[in-house]
Protein backbone atom coordinates (compact mmCIF):
# COMPACT_ATOMS: atom_id res chain seq x y z
CA UNK A 1 0.00 0.00 0.00
CA UNK A 2 1.16 3.52 -0.81
CA UNK A 3 -0.22 6.54 1.06
CA UNK A 4 -0.33 9.98 -0.48
CA UNK A 5 -1.78 13.38 0.26
CA UNK A 6 -3.85 14.81 -2.63
CA UNK A 7 -3.15 18.53 -2.25
CA UNK A 8 -5.02 19.69 -5.33
CA UNK A 9 -6.89 18.57 -8.44
CA UNK A 10 -7.65 20.94 -11.30
CA UNK A 11 -8.97 20.78 -14.84
CA UNK A 12 -8.98 23.05 -17.88
CA UNK A 13 -11.33 22.77 -20.85
CA UNK A 14 -11.31 24.58 -24.21
CA UNK A 15 -13.89 27.34 -24.64
CA UNK A 16 -15.37 25.84 -27.81
CA UNK A 17 -17.89 23.02 -27.59
CA UNK A 18 -18.59 21.02 -30.76
CA UNK A 19 -22.08 19.53 -30.83
CA UNK A 20 -22.73 16.35 -32.79
CA UNK A 21 -25.81 17.95 -34.33
CA UNK A 22 -23.55 20.59 -35.90
CA UNK A 23 -21.46 17.86 -37.53
CA UNK A 24 -24.64 16.13 -38.73
CA UNK A 25 -25.89 19.35 -40.32
CA UNK A 26 -22.57 20.04 -42.05
CA UNK A 27 -22.50 16.50 -43.48
CA UNK A 28 -26.16 16.50 -44.55
CA UNK A 29 -27.12 13.81 -42.05
CA UNK A 30 -30.30 13.76 -39.98
CA UNK A 31 -30.09 15.42 -36.59
CA UNK A 32 -29.03 12.94 -33.89
CA UNK A 33 -27.33 10.53 -36.32
CA UNK A 34 -23.84 10.89 -34.85
CA UNK A 35 -24.88 11.12 -31.21
CA UNK A 36 -27.02 8.02 -31.64
CA UNK A 37 -24.09 6.01 -32.93
CA UNK A 38 -21.43 7.24 -30.51
CA UNK A 39 -23.27 8.30 -27.36
CA UNK A 40 -21.41 11.64 -27.49
CA UNK A 41 -23.71 14.64 -27.89
CA UNK A 42 -20.95 17.25 -27.51
CA UNK A 43 -17.28 17.57 -26.71
CA UNK A 44 -14.85 20.42 -25.91
CA UNK A 45 -12.41 21.14 -28.75
CA UNK A 46 -9.43 23.45 -28.98
CA UNK A 47 -9.36 26.37 -31.40
CA UNK A 48 -6.72 28.86 -30.22
CA UNK A 49 -5.68 26.96 -27.08
CA UNK A 50 -2.29 25.24 -26.89
CA UNK A 51 -1.54 21.95 -25.16
CA UNK A 52 0.98 23.53 -22.81
CA UNK A 53 -1.47 26.34 -22.07
CA UNK A 54 -4.26 23.92 -21.16
CA UNK A 55 -1.91 21.80 -19.07
CA UNK A 56 -0.52 24.81 -17.22
CA UNK A 57 -4.04 26.17 -16.60
CA UNK A 58 -5.12 22.86 -15.03
CA UNK A 59 -1.90 22.80 -12.99
CA UNK A 60 -2.42 26.37 -11.79
CA UNK A 61 -5.91 25.50 -10.57
CA UNK A 62 -4.53 22.49 -8.72
CA UNK A 63 -1.86 24.73 -7.16
CA UNK A 64 -4.48 27.28 -6.10
CA UNK A 65 -6.59 24.55 -4.51
CA UNK A 66 -3.49 23.33 -2.67
CA UNK A 67 -2.47 26.82 -1.59
CA UNK A 68 0.94 26.33 -3.20
CA UNK A 69 3.17 28.26 -5.57
CA UNK A 70 4.89 26.55 -8.52
CA UNK A 71 8.23 26.62 -6.66
CA UNK A 72 6.80 24.11 -4.15
CA UNK A 73 6.90 21.36 -6.81
CA UNK A 74 10.05 19.28 -7.36
CA UNK A 75 8.66 16.57 -9.68
CA UNK A 76 6.54 17.22 -12.77
CA UNK A 77 5.21 14.37 -14.92
CA UNK A 78 3.43 15.02 -18.20
CA UNK A 79 1.21 12.09 -19.16
CA UNK A 80 -0.41 13.06 -22.46
CA UNK A 81 -0.71 10.43 -25.17
CA UNK A 82 0.57 12.79 -27.86
CA UNK A 83 2.82 15.60 -26.71
CA UNK A 84 3.49 18.92 -28.37
CA UNK A 85 6.27 17.38 -30.46
CA UNK A 86 8.42 14.22 -30.39
CA UNK A 87 11.49 16.00 -28.97
CA UNK A 88 11.87 17.48 -26.41
CA UNK A 89 9.42 16.08 -23.88
CA UNK A 90 6.40 18.26 -23.07
CA UNK A 91 6.95 18.30 -19.29
CA UNK A 92 9.77 20.91 -19.41
CA UNK A 93 7.52 23.19 -21.48
CA UNK A 94 4.74 22.89 -18.89
CA UNK A 95 7.32 23.78 -16.23
CA UNK A 96 8.44 26.83 -18.22
CA UNK A 97 4.86 27.92 -18.83
CA UNK A 98 4.24 27.76 -15.06
CA UNK A 99 7.30 29.93 -14.47
CA UNK A 100 9.38 27.29 -12.72
CA UNK A 101 13.00 28.24 -12.26
CA UNK A 102 15.92 26.41 -13.87
CA UNK A 103 17.08 23.50 -11.74
CA UNK A 104 13.98 23.56 -9.53
CA UNK A 105 12.14 20.54 -10.85
CA UNK A 106 12.69 17.15 -12.46
CA UNK A 107 10.31 17.19 -15.44
CA UNK A 108 9.76 14.30 -17.83
CA UNK A 109 7.02 12.54 -19.79
CA UNK A 110 5.26 9.27 -19.04
CA UNK A 111 3.32 7.84 -21.99
CA UNK A 112 0.72 5.10 -21.64
CA UNK A 113 -1.84 6.72 -23.99
CA UNK A 114 -5.28 6.65 -22.33
CA UNK A 115 -3.83 5.15 -19.14
CA UNK A 116 -1.18 7.86 -18.89
CA UNK A 117 -2.63 9.59 -15.85
CA UNK A 118 -2.93 6.37 -13.86
CA UNK A 119 0.64 5.40 -14.72
CA UNK A 120 1.80 8.92 -13.83
CA UNK A 121 -0.05 8.74 -10.53
CA UNK A 122 1.59 5.40 -9.79
CA UNK A 123 5.09 6.62 -10.70
CA UNK A 124 4.65 9.82 -8.69
CA UNK A 125 3.37 8.00 -5.59
CA UNK A 126 6.27 5.54 -5.72
CA UNK A 127 8.84 8.33 -6.05
CA UNK A 128 7.26 10.19 -3.13
CA UNK A 129 7.24 7.05 -1.01
CA UNK A 130 10.90 6.46 -1.82
CA UNK A 131 11.81 9.99 -0.75
CA UNK A 132 12.88 10.93 -4.28
CA UNK A 133 10.55 13.94 -4.31
CA UNK A 134 8.54 16.05 -1.85
CA UNK A 135 5.62 17.14 -4.03
CA UNK A 136 4.67 15.88 -7.46
CA UNK A 137 2.58 17.53 -10.15
CA UNK A 138 0.98 15.07 -12.60
CA UNK A 139 -0.41 16.71 -15.75
CA UNK A 140 -2.48 15.17 -18.53
CA UNK A 141 -3.37 17.44 -21.45
CA UNK A 142 -4.76 16.35 -24.79
CA UNK A 143 -5.69 17.92 -28.12
CA UNK A 144 -7.08 14.80 -29.75
CA UNK A 145 -9.03 16.90 -32.26
CA UNK A 146 -5.85 17.66 -34.24
CA UNK A 147 -5.67 14.20 -35.88
CA UNK A 148 -9.22 12.90 -36.21
CA UNK A 149 -10.57 11.25 -39.41
CA UNK A 150 -13.78 13.27 -39.70
CA UNK A 151 -14.15 12.56 -43.42
CA UNK A 152 -13.28 8.86 -43.57
CA UNK A 153 -14.36 7.65 -40.10
CA UNK A 154 -16.76 10.16 -38.52
CA UNK A 155 -18.01 7.66 -35.93
CA UNK A 156 -14.44 7.25 -34.66
CA UNK A 157 -13.66 10.98 -34.78
CA UNK A 158 -16.83 11.85 -32.90
CA UNK A 159 -15.74 9.85 -29.84
CA UNK A 160 -12.96 12.27 -28.85
CA UNK A 161 -12.69 15.55 -26.99
CA UNK A 162 -9.93 17.86 -25.73
CA UNK A 163 -9.03 18.85 -22.20
CA UNK A 164 -6.49 18.80 -19.39
CA UNK A 165 -6.25 17.82 -15.74
CA UNK A 166 -3.57 18.05 -13.07
CA UNK A 167 -3.08 16.56 -9.62
CA UNK A 168 -0.64 17.52 -6.86
CA UNK A 169 0.53 14.73 -4.58
CA UNK A 170 2.53 14.86 -1.39
CA UNK A 171 3.86 11.95 0.62
CA UNK A 172 2.17 11.05 3.88
CA UNK A 173 -1.20 11.84 5.40
CA UNK A 174 -3.34 14.96 5.38
CA UNK A 175 -6.93 16.22 5.24
CA UNK A 176 -7.35 14.92 1.68
CA UNK A 177 -5.35 11.76 2.01
CA UNK A 178 -5.61 8.66 -0.07
CA UNK A 179 -4.17 5.18 0.09
CA UNK A 180 -3.45 3.19 -3.03
CA UNK A 181 -4.59 -0.30 -2.08
CA UNK A 182 -3.75 -1.98 -5.37
CA UNK A 183 -2.47 -1.23 -8.87
CA UNK A 184 -2.74 -3.50 -11.86
CA UNK A 185 -1.46 -2.98 -15.41
CA UNK A 186 -1.56 -5.69 -18.07
CA UNK A 187 -0.67 -5.52 -21.76
CA UNK A 188 -2.01 -7.58 -24.67
CA UNK A 189 0.55 -6.84 -27.42
CA UNK A 190 -1.47 -8.90 -29.92
CA UNK A 191 -3.64 -5.78 -30.20
CA UNK A 192 -0.76 -3.40 -30.95
CA UNK A 193 -2.07 -2.45 -34.43
CA UNK A 194 -5.69 -1.90 -33.42
CA UNK A 195 -5.34 1.73 -32.37
CA UNK A 196 -2.63 3.99 -33.75
CA UNK A 197 -1.31 7.35 -34.83
CA UNK A 198 1.50 6.15 -37.06
CA UNK A 199 3.42 9.29 -38.06
CA UNK A 200 5.67 11.57 -36.05
CA UNK A 201 8.12 8.92 -34.92
CA UNK A 202 10.62 6.70 -36.73
CA UNK A 203 8.14 4.54 -38.64
CA UNK A 204 7.75 6.76 -41.72
CA UNK A 205 10.24 9.13 -43.33
CA UNK A 206 8.64 12.36 -44.48
CA UNK A 207 11.25 12.78 -47.24
CA UNK A 208 11.12 9.18 -48.51
CA UNK A 209 7.48 8.26 -47.79
CA UNK A 210 5.46 11.48 -47.90
CA UNK A 211 2.16 9.76 -48.74
CA UNK A 212 2.49 7.19 -45.98
CA UNK A 213 3.55 9.94 -43.59
CA UNK A 214 0.47 12.02 -44.49
CA UNK A 215 -1.86 9.02 -44.13
CA UNK A 216 -0.30 8.12 -40.78
CA UNK A 217 -0.95 11.57 -39.38
CA UNK A 218 -4.60 10.70 -38.82
CA UNK A 219 -5.79 8.52 -35.98
CA UNK A 220 -7.03 5.03 -36.87
CA UNK A 221 -8.87 2.54 -34.71
CA UNK A 222 -10.43 -0.87 -35.25
CA UNK A 223 -13.21 -0.35 -32.73
CA UNK A 224 -14.84 -3.74 -33.21
CA UNK A 225 -11.60 -5.67 -32.68
CA UNK A 226 -10.75 -3.56 -29.63
CA UNK A 227 -14.15 -4.20 -28.14
CA UNK A 228 -13.85 -7.94 -28.75
CA UNK A 229 -10.48 -8.06 -27.02
CA UNK A 230 -11.76 -6.07 -24.05
CA UNK A 231 -14.98 -8.05 -23.81
CA UNK A 232 -13.02 -11.29 -23.65
CA UNK A 233 -10.37 -10.30 -21.13
CA UNK A 234 -11.40 -7.18 -19.17
CA UNK A 235 -13.82 -8.75 -16.64
CA UNK A 236 -11.12 -11.17 -15.47
CA UNK A 237 -8.65 -8.27 -15.26
CA UNK A 238 -11.05 -6.42 -12.96
CA UNK A 239 -11.35 -9.59 -10.85
CA UNK A 240 -7.57 -9.69 -10.43
CA UNK A 241 -7.41 -6.03 -9.41
CA UNK A 242 -10.20 -6.45 -6.85
CA UNK A 243 -8.55 -9.57 -5.44
CA UNK A 244 -5.27 -7.69 -5.06
CA UNK A 245 -7.10 -4.89 -3.22
CA UNK A 246 -9.01 -7.39 -1.05
CA UNK A 247 -12.34 -5.84 -2.10
CA UNK A 248 -15.61 -7.35 -3.27
CA UNK A 249 -17.54 -5.62 -6.06
CA UNK A 250 -20.31 -4.55 -3.70
CA UNK A 251 -17.73 -2.84 -1.45
CA UNK A 252 -16.65 -0.41 -4.21
CA UNK A 253 -18.30 2.95 -3.59
CA UNK A 254 -17.48 4.57 -6.92
CA UNK A 255 -15.98 3.48 -10.23
CA UNK A 256 -14.15 6.24 -12.09
CA UNK A 257 -13.55 4.88 -15.59
CA UNK A 258 -11.83 6.14 -18.68
CA UNK A 259 -14.63 7.65 -20.75
CA UNK A 260 -13.70 5.62 -23.83
CA UNK A 261 -17.18 5.42 -25.35
CA UNK A 262 -20.79 4.85 -24.43
CA UNK A 263 -20.40 1.19 -25.46
CA UNK A 264 -17.36 0.76 -23.20
CA UNK A 265 -19.19 2.20 -20.18
CA UNK A 266 -22.22 -0.01 -20.82
CA UNK A 267 -19.88 -3.00 -21.02
CA UNK A 268 -18.32 -2.03 -17.68
CA UNK A 269 -21.74 -2.07 -16.06
CA UNK A 270 -23.08 -5.17 -17.80
CA UNK A 271 -20.07 -7.48 -17.97
CA UNK A 272 -17.98 -6.33 -15.01
CA UNK A 273 -20.87 -6.33 -12.55
CA UNK A 274 -20.95 -2.72 -11.30
CA UNK A 275 -24.21 -0.89 -10.63
CA UNK A 276 -24.74 1.92 -13.14
CA UNK A 277 -25.35 4.49 -10.38
CA UNK A 278 -21.86 3.83 -9.00
CA UNK A 279 -20.10 4.44 -12.32
CA UNK A 280 -19.09 8.02 -13.23
CA UNK A 281 -20.46 8.67 -16.72
CA UNK A 282 -19.81 12.02 -18.42
CA UNK A 283 -18.97 10.74 -21.91
CA UNK A 284 -22.05 12.30 -23.53
CA UNK A 285 -20.64 15.81 -22.97
CA UNK A 286 -16.90 15.16 -22.71
CA UNK A 287 -16.07 12.53 -25.29
CA UNK A 288 -12.92 10.48 -24.88
CA UNK A 289 -10.30 12.93 -23.58
CA UNK A 290 -7.59 10.27 -23.75
CA UNK A 291 -5.16 10.54 -20.79
CA UNK A 292 -7.13 13.46 -19.31
CA UNK A 293 -10.32 11.40 -19.26
CA UNK A 294 -9.93 9.65 -15.88
CA UNK A 295 -8.76 12.71 -13.89
CA UNK A 296 -11.51 14.89 -15.41
CA UNK A 297 -14.07 12.26 -14.36
CA UNK A 298 -12.39 12.18 -10.91
CA UNK A 299 -12.68 15.96 -10.67
CA UNK A 300 -16.36 15.77 -11.67
CA UNK A 301 -17.02 13.21 -8.91
CA UNK A 302 -15.31 15.41 -6.31
CA UNK A 303 -17.20 18.52 -7.44
CA UNK A 304 -20.52 16.68 -7.29
CA UNK A 305 -19.84 15.45 -3.75
CA UNK A 306 -19.76 11.80 -4.80
CA UNK A 307 -16.60 10.98 -2.82
CA UNK A 308 -16.82 10.81 0.96
CA UNK A 309 -13.87 10.30 3.30
CA UNK A 310 -12.89 6.65 3.36
CA UNK A 311 -14.71 5.88 0.10
CA UNK A 312 -13.39 3.00 -1.97
CA UNK A 313 -12.64 4.20 -5.48
CA UNK A 314 -11.80 2.08 -8.48
CA UNK A 315 -10.15 3.86 -11.41
CA UNK A 316 -10.27 1.75 -14.56
CA UNK A 317 -9.22 2.13 -18.18
CA UNK A 318 -7.81 0.71 -21.37
CA UNK A 319 -5.25 2.09 -23.76
CA UNK A 320 -3.71 1.57 -27.17
CA UNK A 321 -1.16 -1.18 -27.16
CA UNK A 322 -3.47 -2.78 -25.93
CA UNK A 323 -3.21 -2.32 -22.17
CA UNK A 324 -5.63 -2.60 -19.26
CA UNK A 325 -5.07 -0.55 -16.13
CA UNK A 326 -6.67 0.03 -12.78
CA UNK A 327 -6.05 1.53 -9.37
CA UNK A 328 -7.93 0.88 -6.13
CA UNK A 329 -7.82 3.95 -3.87
CA UNK A 330 -9.23 4.47 -0.40
CA UNK A 331 -10.05 8.18 -0.23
Amino acid sequence: MTAFFLRGLGIALPQTVLHSDEVDAAAGRPRGWLAGRTGVASRPVCTDETQEGLGAEAAQRALEQAGLAPDAIDLLLFCGAVGRQPIPATAPLIARTLGMADGQVAAFDVNATCLGFLVGLDVASLMLAAGRARRALVVAAEIASRALPWQSEPETAALFGDGAAAAILEAGAGPASGTIRAVQFETWPSGYDLCELASGGTRFSLSKEPQAFAAGSQFKMDAKALFRLSAEHYPAFVDRLLAKAGWRREEVDLVIPHQASRLALQHLVRRCGFAAERVVDIVDRSGNQVSASIPIAWHHAREQGLIRQGARLLMLGTSAGVSFGGMAIEA
